[in-house]
């Protein structure tokens, strides 16, 4: 069977993250975002296609010709319109039965097994508590019945996960639907045109993990999620006098100098050197090659490949972009006095991200003077620079 992978999107939302690169290569939990559906479905498929689009070729070289030694091959989605789209650039290299799976979400392997299993078309949904927030769907003796997006009155809590099995006769259902009101095609219409033709549409209900990792604090959802099982694995420098409790991987080519406390689930990836005297904690992963410094506190967070936090600073519950350099002193904020959530702009938008902790999330080579203060929910755009003693409270311009 093969899986057809969509990654050809930009990932606006994921913004700065993704200012320098495309959201499939977006670092969550120490790996790039597409990988992580791709070792999910790795049990049951035989070839993964890769839909690629924006920024192809850096995708293509990073990913490569296979994936835990199973072959994968490209095809370009020239123009982003949609999934239904994206999915019918494949129809050549298509002749039986296939998953799709958005590249962009962090599923059990179980979820992707039981849509291997099925025959024909197949939708996977999970319970949600809020389902006008998403496509739900309507099922009758167990097959799929209607497909609604974003309902103010929802037929069932079940949500559409995006994620599916499909017969080659899905592509006859995309020729037939139009551009929806977004100027997008729809795989939601082609499944809709199956079951106005009398195909059966079979439905696939998940009560395990599932994370649309479209928004910048979704990186640390699901690293929190992916770290949940960690085992401990000790393979790089450790000195004297350092604690490691619980969870914590310190990969080959580490270092963890003299005095440095870390709190598990925490992953300190191959050329990373932290401490002297520094306290890790919380899910967090200390990137390649990344800096933590002397008298340093980081908690429940993910620094990008190459991120320094100098000397006497605090960082929690935020995301640091590749080769970002925090000046000695540099303080986070992550939590609000009045003790509400965490608001963070997305797309012009304010938008409650559900977390009562949430620091600030930096673009890729953000530098801080000394003393800088940075408050809950603040990002700064890939390059941005504050100047010593500056104190950050509004998000710089998006």
């Amino acid at each position: 069977m093969k899986a057809v992978v969509l990654a050809a999107g930009e990932g606006t939302r994921l913004r700065p993250l993704t200012e320098t690169r495309p959201k499939p290569l977006v670092p969550v939990a120490g790996r790039p975002l597409v990988e992580h559906v791709m070792a999910a479905s790795s049990g049951v498929v035989d070839e993964f296609v890769l839909v690629v689009g924006y920024e192809a070729e850096d995708v293509q070289s990073h990913i490569g010709q296979e994936f835990s030694g199973i072959p994968i091959s490209y095809v370009e989605q020239r123009e982003q319109r949609g999934t239904a789209h994206a999915i019918a650039c494949v129809e050549e290299v298509i002749d039986e039965q296939f998953l799709v799976l958005n590249g962009d979400v962090v599923v059990d392997d179980s979820l992707v097994s039981s849509l291997a299993a099925s025959s024909g078309h197949a939708v996977a949904t999970m319970p949600v508590e809020n389902p006008s927030n998403y496509g739900v769907v309507s099922v009758d003796k167990g097959e799929l019945s209607g497909l609604v997006e974003k309902p103010d009155d929802p037929p069932s809590s079940l949500a559409n996960l995006g994620l599916y099995a499909f017969e080659p006769t899905i592509f006859e259902g995309i020729d037939a639907v139009d551009e929806s009101e977004r100027g997008e095609y729809e795989v939601t219409d082609a499944v809709t045109t199956l079951l106005e033709w009398g195909e059966t549409v079979s439905v696939v209900e998940h009560d395990g993990t599932w994370l649309d990792v479209g928004r910048p604090w979704e990186v640390i959802e699901a690293t929190e999620r992916l770290f949940s099982g960690l085992d401990r694995a000790v393979d790089g420098t450790v000195e004297d006098r350092v604690t490691l409790n619980g969870p914590v991987v310190v990969e080959e080519g580490a270092r963890i100098r003299d005095g440095t406390y870390i709190e598990g689930p925490v992953v300190v990836k191959a050329g990373a050197d932290v401490g002297p005297n520094a306290f890790v904690r919380g899910t967090t992963v200390i990137g390649e090659d990344s800096r933590v410094g002397n008298a340093v506190e980081v908690k429940n967070s993910v620094l990008f490949p190459g991120a320094t936090v100098g000397h006497l600073s605090y960082v929690g519950d935020s995301v640091l972009g590749s080769d970002v350099n925090f000046g000695a002193g540099t303080k986070v904020a992550n939590l609000r006095h009045d003790d509400a959530n965490v608001t963070m702009r997305v797309k012009g938008g304010s938008v409650d991200t559900g977390r009562r902790k949430l620091g600030v999330v930096c673009g890729d080579d953000v530098k801080t003077g000394i003393n800088t203060s940075l408050n809950a929910g603040v990002k700064l755009a890939g390059g941005a620079t504050t100047a010593p003693g500056e104190t950050v409270m509004e998000n710089d311009n998006e």
